[in-house]
């Protein structure tokens, strides 16, 4: 760190906004090939926790790309980077007392395990989105799949790029046996603790 930055301690902390708001704050980081549904599952999971008072905000990964990140490639070294600008952002969210949905692809464990780090373990829920390669494909509900088969699109995950499964989320959800809100009880479930307050 540069030896001129200082940093400031302020009276207003994560515990007191948590208090504010009447539930603890984390991050619910959705991490699955394009396509698997991690959007959706995380939309439909903001509009219930919204539904019972519970402060979000949802980072989606094509909507970050379009502003904060817009500078970025799809290489590995700027995968890593958009992954590592997000967990800084879902940190300070985390700490304005906000339960953060995180929609991002996040190929690469190390990345995730950066995010983990950043945030606190105590911070951090994994949800798997584990749809199937196939099933994505079949969807491409984005065209990139149809575009990446056609020498369009390079590293695209699961096809010319890798995806490093989780070896242990907390939640692991295959679509093509889940419907939505199925998935999103499963969550409620699995969050339901953690968020010490009772939504279900």
């Amino acid at each position: 760190m540069n030896k001129n930055i200082t940093s400031h301690e302020f009276v207003i902390t994560k515990k007191q906004r948590n208090k504010i708001n009447n539930h603890t704050s984390f991050v619910i980081w959705f991490t699955g090939l394009s396509g698997a549904g991690k959007s959706t599952i995380a939309n439909a999971l903001e509009n219930k926790l919204n539904d019972n008072s519970i402060h979000t905000y949802l980072l989606d990964g094509d909507n970050i790309r379009q502003g904060l990140n817009v500078d970025l490639t799809f290489s590995q070294e700027d995968r890593s980077e958009n992954i590592r600008r997000i967990a800084e952002v879902s940190s300070l969210l985390i700490d304005a007392g906000l339960v953060v949905l995180s929609a991002f692809v996040s190929p690469y464990r190390k990345d995730r395990m950066m995010v983990k780090s950043k945030v606190k373990d105590i911070n951090f829920i994994e949800i798997f989105v584990d749809t199937p390669l196939e099933e994505c494909i079949r969807r491409d509900t984005k065209g990139l799949y149809g575009k990446a088969k056609k020498g369009l699109i390079k590293n695209l995950t699961g096809i010319n790029a890798p995806y490093e499964r989780p070896e242990n989320p907390n939640l692991r959800i295959d679509t093509t046996k889940y419907t939505v809100d199925e998935a999103v009880k499963m969550i409620l479930n699995t969050i339901e603790t953690k968020l010490e307050k009772s939504i279900i």
